[in-house]
């Protein structure tokens, strides 16, 4: 029987335009370093040392990796400073990222229909972000961090979507098999590749990503109230 769910975050559990993130996003974080760095350059530095980490395979964590391309592109070795602004950072002025969420009730009413039918709860969110971050985006989806039995981040992963085997590093951490699972996200590439190792897949398509225009082949697919419609048809687990 399938009895975990595995969650992406942003545009999935998190209801919000992506491209508005990233704007509030980049614009506090550029405040934040004002006196160190230029906004834009540290926009594109962050970026790229990110999608670099995205791409890189080795079975390190995704923090050490990012670090490294992100020393590289500032070209110095010392990163201290960048370390305790970025906590604090995510401490302090995160939250005023919070304004791109889009209120829908029904997505916590879905998550506390699973969990009073038993099911077990995973955030398979791409881990590119610190804990502190993801811990944030949960609580601003009105979710309780203690609802998930695992939470990745870059801190603990190893690795990105849409390689396998970041789901596999989930997999393997939370004792599961992928029969076992199902993945609830809402963008095309990262979160449907799934289906390769046997997991079932529900598209959301509120907010939904599809980068490359790809034929859409997923098990389940719908907007939140079709999610909570499926959520309410399961059997307990």
């Amino acid at each position: 029987m399938r009895d975990t769910f595995l969650f992406d975050l942003d545009g999935t559990l998190l209801p919000m335009d992506m491209d508005k993130f990233i704007e509030l996003y980049f614009y506090e974080m550029s405040k934040h370093f004002h006196d160190m760095i230029d906004g834009r350059v540290l926009a594109k530095h962050i970026w790229n040392s990110t999608e670099a980490t995205a791409k890189d395979l080795d079975p390190r964590p995704n923090e050490e990796k990012f670090m490294k391309y992100f020393a590289k592109a500032l070209g110095i070795d010392d990163l201290t400073e960048y370390r305790r602004r970025f906590d604090h950072f995510y401490e302090e002025r995160f939250d005023r990222v919070k304004k791109c969420v889009v209120e829908m009730p029904i997505v916590k009413e879905s998550v506390d229909l699973l969990k009073e039918k038993g099911y077990n709860l995973v955030i398979a969110t791409n881990p590119i972000f610190p804990i502190k971050a993801v811990h944030k985006r949960i609580e601003w989806a009105g979710l309780n961090v203690q609802d998930f039995s695992y939470i990745s981040s870059y801190e603990k992963n190893n690795y990105c979507k849409p390689h396998l085997y970041f789901y596999n590093e989930v997999l393997d951490a939370i004792g599961k098999d992928p029969e076992e699972c199902y993945m609830v996200g809402n963008d095309v590439q990262e979160d449907l590749i799934v289906e390769k190792i046997g997991m079932e897949t529900f598209l959301i398509t509120d907010f939904m990503i599809n980068a490359g225009n790809q034929k859409i082949v997923s098990h389940h697919k719908g907007d939140y109230q079709d999610f909570y419609n499926f959520v309410k048809s399961l059997e307990v687990a």
